[in-house]
């Protein structure tokens, strides 16, 4: 059984994006789990279309910025003006103190404006001279890039990377997907159709509550052998941190929390590990050899290791 306000949700971003189900329920999972979404694809498959939607969806204060090789940290985090009136220097909000920060093609910019991010990612605070203040409750950052080699692309680091809950892909639409698409005039003119299910303060409330969902010993053992056998398979240089062990984690509650359970599930772990998993993993020089790649490795360790069954 689907949680009814999350479907509600998940109903209203179709209205925008069509035939990216999966690709939905994969974002609106990470968003119910507190974390930040990573979307990586081609330009102009829908990746910012679908942020947009979320943020109508669910009523959220937004802003996007697009990463440039000239944007700078001060436009991402803020910066203080002296104020001849006041006599004093008073901080200019940036562009990250909203509920939904869209990041778009965040490795066009340097790396400077990218580790900008890294503490309101992590800590939800921004810090401008040495003054902190935190971030509107709830936030998330909703970052698109495009396809390493991509014309003035560079690569995230790991740190970065990892600040991520979840990377997703979206691909190209089948042929009547892409039709439909054509008849809704390319996905833009159906934004205004989509209507606010939830307010920020919902959002908030529905994070809390999947904070609370029951995770067995078992299946976080479960979640551990996964982890361990990313570290220790031989086409894997870098496997996942202890901070990627608690993003599985974290999905899976929010999972169960979309099917209207109070406890996880071992299928909910497996359901979402390739999404919290695939960006974490670094392939070794071996793999590349092979032809191997990350959702692969992943798809084998799925199978490798035995999914528990929970006692009652």
């Amino acid at each position: 059984m689907e949680n009814k306000k999350t479907e509600e949700i998940m109903r209203e971003v179709r209205k925008v994006i069509f035939g990216k189900d999966e690709c939905i329920r994969q974002v609106m999972t990470a968003i119910l789990a507190g974390g930040h979404i990573l979307i990586e694809d081609i330009p102009g498959v829908g990746k910012t279309s679908m942020a947009l939607a979320f943020a109508r969806a669910m009523n959220l204060t937004q802003n996007r910025v697009q990463f440039t090789p000239d944007v700078l940290p001060s436009d991402i985090v803020g910066f203080s003006m002296f104020i001849k009136e006041k006599e004093a220097f008073v901080y200019q909000p940036g562009a990250v103190m909203c509920n939904l920060f869209l990041a778009d093609e965040i490795n066009r910019t340097s790396a400077k404006t990218q580790s900008a991010l890294l503490e309101v990612m992590e800590e939800g605070t921004v810090t401008v001279d040495g003054v902190t203040r935190n971030v509107p409750d709830p936030f998330i950052v909703i970052a698109t890039e495009n396809p390493i080699g991509s014309a003035g692309t560079q690569r995230l680091p790991e740190s970065q990377l990892d600040r991520f809950m979840v990377c997703i892909e979206m691909g190209y639409p089948d042929i009547q997907d892409e039709v439909q698409i054509l008849m809704e005039q390319s996905g833009f003119g159906a934004m205004k159709d989509v209507k606010a299910v939830i307010s920020a303060d919902d959002l908030a409330r529905m994070q809390r509550e999947v904070s609370e969902i029951f995770v067995h010993e078992t299946v976080c053992r479960y979640i551990v052998d996964l982890v361990n056998a990313t570290r220790s398979h031989e086409l894997v240089s870098l496997g996942l941190s202890t901070r990627g062990a608690l993003a599985v984690t974290r999905m899976a509650k929010a999972s169960a929390y979309m099917q209207d359970r109070t406890f996880v599930l071992p299928q909910d772990v497996a359901e979402v590990f390739p999404a919290a998993a695939v960006h974490r993993l670094k392939c070794s020089a071996r793999a590349k050899l092979s032809q191997g790649d990350q959702r692969q490795i992943i798809g084998e360790i799925l199978k490798s290791v035995r999914q528990p069954r929970p006692e009652r």
